[in-house]
């Protein structure tokens, strides 16, 4: 046989074995992803165990409280500055299924704070930006994009299936929306705010005794007492702090593990790493709560009162 046709031959074989090399690699990764998503449904897939090892190995939480956020459905309203350590850390942690509801796209003044996104995404829409990040931190985890904005047409459908909600949103008038669709829906709130140096946190929960969001602002500041972070700046890690303790509250109530912010509001003063904690009451005439009869009373609201 000529060599030009011992060549062809010896082309064709490597290019039939290459295609069956890829062939068995796609095989398996679909295999991979078939073991993950009966993982995410039915008992702990064998990595996780290892993965929430330190976790288990808490008291607090255990086998039972990592198998609690297994199955837990957490919304977070905002893939911004407090969005992204919120929801790499609940991520990171097991929550089963994290829901991002977000409109924006990646801007490059983001990535000074948003830790979720990449330089190599600007552009992108924040909610497939961070689905990328979760995918690649905890395969086990079931992301939920809504890419629209939080509004009062959409609030009852954004909510439906979910059983904590975090607010990370950077304006008032969502922040009033989504304090009175947890409300109405009886979930629990954890809110955080920031603003240049320093950040709040508080869990809102009307149907368990805790104030809402409107019991402890009524009324939202006169124009220019509470400037936004694009008009008056924010210091990076910030967010970091603030969108850490409230995936620190909301892995709090999954689990039952401690006593969370109900009742309580936490303000961080980074400028000179202060902190200190407020009592909140609610107010029995608050028009978004007023008339919700709470169901249960934790022991820190209890002790505040």
């Amino acid at each position: 046989m000529p060599v030009a046709a011992w060549a062809v031959a010896l082309g064709a074989i490597l290019v039939a074995l290459c295609y069956w090399l890829a062939l068995r690699r796609l095989r398996n990764i679909a295999a991979g992803r078939s073991e993950h998503l009966k993982a995410k449904t039915g008992s702990f897939y064998p990595e996780e165990l290892e993965r929430y090892a330190r976790h288990i190995s808490l008291r607090e939480i255990g086998g039972a409280g990592q198998r609690k956020l297994k199955n837990s459905s957490v919304l977070v309203v905002g893939a911004g500055g407090l969005g992204s350590p919120a929801l790499l850390y609940l991520a990171a942690s097991g929550v089963g299924t994290l829901g991002i509801a977000d409109d924006d796209d990646v801007s490059v003044a983001n990535l000074q704070r948003q830790i979720i996104h990449a330089s190599d995404r600007l552009g992108t829409p924040k909610t497939t930006s961070a689905e990328m990040s979760i995918g690649s931190l905890n395969p086990f985890v079931n992301v939920e994009s809504h890419r629209v904005r939080f509004a009062e047409s959409n609030a009852t459908e954004l909510l439906r299936g979910y059983e904590i909600v975090l607010d990370g949103s950077d304006n008032f008038d969502t922040r009033y929306l989504v304090n009175k669709a947890c409300a109405d829906a009886r979930l629990p709130l954890v809110s955080g705010a920031i603003g240049q140096w320093e950040g709040q946190v508080s869990v809102f929960d009307p149907a368990r005794g805790a104030p809402c969001y409107a019991c402890v602002f009524p009324e939202r500041p006169a124009e220019g007492l509470a400037p936004s972070c694009a008009e008056a700046g924010v210091v990076g890690a910030l967010p970091g702090v603030v969108g850490a303790i409230m995936a620190m509250e909301a892995t709090k109530l999954i689990t039952g593990a401690g006593e969370c912010l109900t009742g309580r509001m936490l303000i961080y003063d980074a400028l000179w790493c202060e902190s200190r904690i407020v009592n909140v009451a609610r107010d029995p005439n608050c028009p978004v709560c007023g008339a919700i009869e709470p169901v249960v009373r934790s022991a820190a609201l209890d002790a505040a009162t």
